[in-house]
Order: C-alpha cells, then sequence, then structure tokens
C-alpha cells in the first residue's frame, strides 16, 4: 500500500495552524502548539520511549519557517526557537489522525 503523500501544507498564523491535504483524500489542521509539544525532536522525545518530556505553555507559538529534508520530511522552526524536529509525512499524517 502506498504511504500518504502531502498535496498541500499551508500554515495559517490566523487560527495558529497547518493545514495540511493529503493524496489519499484525507486533509486536516495540526494546531502549531501540538506540532511544537509533540515534535519528533530528541529534546521533546529524548532518546528512548520512557524519556519523552513534557512540554507546556506553548499555547501562542508559531510556526516562523518550514524547510523540505529529502523528499520525505519537513523541519519546521517555531519563534521560541525550536527548530530541530524533523517531520515526516507519516508522522503528520498520524498527528492528523489522531484528532489533535
Amino acid at each position: 500500500m502506498a504511504r500518504p503523500w502531502p498535496t498541500e501544507l499551508r500554515f495559517s498564523k490566523t487560527d495558529k495552524a497547518l493545514h495540511v491535504a493529503f493524496d489519499d483524500g484525507k486533509a486536516c489542521i495540526i494546531p502549531f502548539e501540538t506540532l511544537r509539544v509533540e515534535s519528533p525532536s530528541a529534546e521533546v522525545q529524548g532518546h528512548g520511549p520512557d524519556q519523552k518530556k513534557t512540554v507546556t505553555g506553548k499555547e501562542n507559538v508559531l510556526v516562523t519557517g518550514a524547510e523540505p529534508v529529502g523528499r520525505y520530511a519537513v523541519r519546521l522552526i517555531f519563534d521560541d526557537g525550536h527548530d530541530s524536529g524533523l517531520f515526516t509525512w507519516d508522522y503528520l499524517h498520524a498527528l492528523g489522525e489522531s484528532g489533535n
């Protein structure tokens, strides 16, 4: 089965969310806060399953930039200086599925 591929990534400062559409027909809105607190970076996730850190106080965080990483991910840059998370297409799809 083919993996979902993003057809649109739109960052909205108005509603502080990423609007993403996939070629499987799924479209979702992921709040910037969710992207920040669920960042796949080692800083947030740790280096093992029991090391995840709870990040709080990010209700008003904004995404100030996005850089493609190969053909599989995007690196998001947040206005609080965090920029080490690589959001794969699968991870964004999963965040959208979870309804955050």
